[in-house]
């Protein structure tokens, strides 16, 4: 309680401390050491290598000129372990690495209200790591690495049981997942691009009540993994270019009460797969020349998927299993044949997504060397006038007959 009396009388006459090869003060940790709370470090440019420097007091960071703090890949560069810390216009390069520690470039420990902005991280184990902190904010921020095996790359952003984070327009990228969020709660992820990372864009464990929104994920192993979580709203992303043999635009694996809205599938292995996802809303989104839209497992119950537009996709919609419990409602399909004889805009009969040909290959996917044969298109109208193996449920019962202007 003295100390936090202390710094926060000291707050009301802070003061600055400058840093540099020609200043009184060379080294960043040598004016931590003099700094007293509240006060702002101004660091010069130039190559800083301090190891591991401790900061456990509020100050202010600030870059002039672009400083470069090397890890010289055997340290953490930075730890931050007080309230009230802003570390803005810093370069951190060359973090170091251990298979039983998460070094990191910049290392968050128990903080509320840090920041971190305008700073750049190169050749990082861990880019940016927060454990334990509430109120914080990555800003304007780009993270790269050079992607190797997923067990020996860290994650580009990476938060653990932290609440109230806000992660605005950050570039992440050659990393494990861009983006990685564990037990975190009323957060915001917005305007990131994040980009050919190895496993994932970005992805939750159970975490709750969050929102991601105007963000790109392009070409990562994975677009965006949700698992084990509820109330997560995706609304207005773009998940572009994500290729491989277990890729996905968005994997839901049990998930609840969640919304995606007004996002852009756009060329993914898979759009959206789910799995033990119930009461989710699928609503004005874009499906656009995906190998599958959606992948619906029979563990999904109660998803409304209404309002989207499917055009150019392999498959529309595939299932493992007969028994359909989401809801599909007026979207638009390519690939319907129906008419319109009252002229209200939607089909007179209801449409059926699943082919024949795509529950032959959810049960057995050496059946995908026949993409494109005369065979899978007889298979299917011998289907659609006596459906056996397709689910009959699966129907959207009002297709419209124009796209919408998505």
């Amino acid at each position: 309680m003295g100390l936090m009396l202390w710094c926060t009388a000291h707050f009301l006459h802070a003061g600055s401390i400058r840093v540099g090869p020609e200043q009184g003060i060379t080294s960043i940790s040598g004016a931590t050491q003099k700094a007293l709370c509240g006060d702002t470090i101004w660091i010069e440019s130039g190559l800083y290598k301090e190891g591991n420097i401790v900061l456990d007091k509020s100050l202010t960071l600030m870059g002039m000129g672009n400083p470069v703090l090397d890890g010289e890949k055997k340290y953490e560069i930075l730890t931050v372990g007080a309230d009230d810390v802003s570390i803005v216009g810093l370069t951190f390069i060359n973090s170091g690495y251990s298979a039983m520690n998460d070094f990191a470039s910049i290392k968050i420990v128990g903080s509320r209200y840090f920041k971190i902005e305008s700073c750049t991280i190169r050749n990082s184990y861990f880019g940016i790591h927060v454990s334990n902190c509430s109120y914080g904010k990555i800003w304007n921020c780009s993270v790269e690495g050079t992607p190797d095996q997923e067990q020996n790359t860290g994650n580009a952003i990476h938060f653990w049981k932290c609440d109230h984070m806000e992660v605005f327009n950050n570039l992440s990228s050659g990393h494990r997942d861009g983006i990685y969020l564990e037990f975190v709660t009323d957060s915001r992820i917005q305007k990131n691009t994040s980009t050919k990372n190895i496993r994932y864009g970005l992805h939750f464990m159970f975490s709750h009540q969050n929102s991601y929104q105007h963000n790109r994920f392009l070409k990562n192993g994975a677009g965006v993994a949700v698992m084990y979580s509820h109330q997560v709203d995706m609304i207005q992303n773009e998940f572009q270019d994500n290729w491989g043999p277990s890729s996905f635009g968005i994997l839901l694996k049990d998930i609840t009460d969640s919304r995606i809205i007004h996002n852009k599938f756009i060329r993914n292995s898979a759009g959206v797969f789910m799995e033990g996802s119930n009461r989710c809303v699928i609503d004005s989104n874009l499906f656009q020349e995906n190998g599958w839209a959606l992948r619906v497992q029979a563990s999904c119950t109660d998803n409304q998927i209404a309002y989207n537009n499917f055009m150019g996709n392999t498959f529309d919609v595939a299932c493992n299993g007969t028994l359909v419990l989401s809801k599909f409602n007026s979207n638009y399909w390519d690939r319907y044949k129906g008419y319109d004889l009252n002229k209200d805009q939607f089909g007179d009969i209801p449409y059926n997504p699943v082919s024949l040909y795509s529950v032959l290959v959810e049960q057995n996917s050496a059946f995908l060397i026949l993409l494109r044969s005369a065979l899978t298109v007889i298979l299917d109208e011998v289907e659609k006038a006596i459906p056996v193996l397709t689910p009959i449920d699966l129907q959207d019962l009002s297709p419209v007959l124009t796209p919408y202007p998505l």
